[in-house]
């Protein structure tokens, strides 16, 4: 819940002119609030390097629902991708994997691409869940979406306790992590699919530790908070990470 539409477009014109002299290749996304994307649209024009995501979808299509937005409301603003079962989502807004779910199927029904988030907490962590966890969250999260819509998905990890923390995963941790998400969407799907998916880490990325945590052969991207606030700051890990 961070930048109004005036502070979005503010950071699109100081962030764009530094793209048009970027030479790394990278497929960038940002999500501002609802209520930021008309004007984060606007912004971009057909600036056709970064697509523009929003932060939740309803599972419903229209109705009596009050505060919601639909898959056809995003569409309706060019909206190409939604994040989709957030850490805080799940932890302070209670969403179930079956409601994650619900809302990954919708997504992909409506044509857009989910940014599909797992994660675990400090304490699953320590207690030796990690796996566990992560393995229910993908397979229930992902329940029916069928082999050729997972090509449209896009897996973010973000340890729980590594969010706006300042904490970092280590990149073996981090790498460890991915390979067995990796894994998972091979039990469940093929290796072919377990390969082509894109997975993302989320936790206190920077532009300081971006380039060693991207650099992981199963780390596919980064899934950004904080550090995405600010346009040089944004660009820092872009700038490094496509090195």
């Amino acid at each position: 819940m961070n930048k109004g539409p005036q502070e979005t477009s503010d950071f699109l014109n100081a962030f764009i002119p530094k793209l048009d002299g970027f030479t790394g290749s990278a497929d960038i996304v940002i999500a501002p609030p609802f209520i930021s994307i008309p004007t984060a649209v606007g912004t971009l024009g057909g600036h056709s390097s970064v697509a523009v995501s929003a932060q939740n979808v309803s599972d419903k299509d229209n109705g009596a629902f009050t505060g919601e937005v639909s898959t056809d409301m995003l569409k309706e603003l060019h909206v190409e991708y939604v994040i989709l079962g957030h850490s805080e989502r799940r932890s302070i807004y209670d969403e179930t994997d079956a409601i994650i779910n619900a809302k990954v199927k919708k997504t992909i029904a409506a044509g857009l691409k989910p940014i599909f988030c797992i994660g675990e907490t400090l304490e699953e962590r320590e207690g030796g869940k990690l796996e566990s966890v992560l393995r229910t969250q993908i397979t229930e999260g992902l329940k029916d979406v069928s082999d050729a819509d997972l090509a449209n998905v896009v897996i973010a990890y973000e340890p729980v306790w590594a969010i706006g923390t300042g904490v970092t995963a280590t990149a073996e941790q981090a790498q460890d992590t991915h390979k067995f998400v990796r894994s998972v969407i091979a039990d469940l799907y093929n290796t072919t699919a377990a390969e082509a998916i894109r997975i993302q880490y989320g936790g206190s990325v920077k532009p300081a530790n971006a380039a060693e945590l991207l650099g992981q052969p199963d780390i596919d991207g980064a899934l950004v908070g904080g550090a995405a606030l600010d346009p040089d700051s944004f660009f820092g890990i872009l700038e490094n990470s496509a090195q």
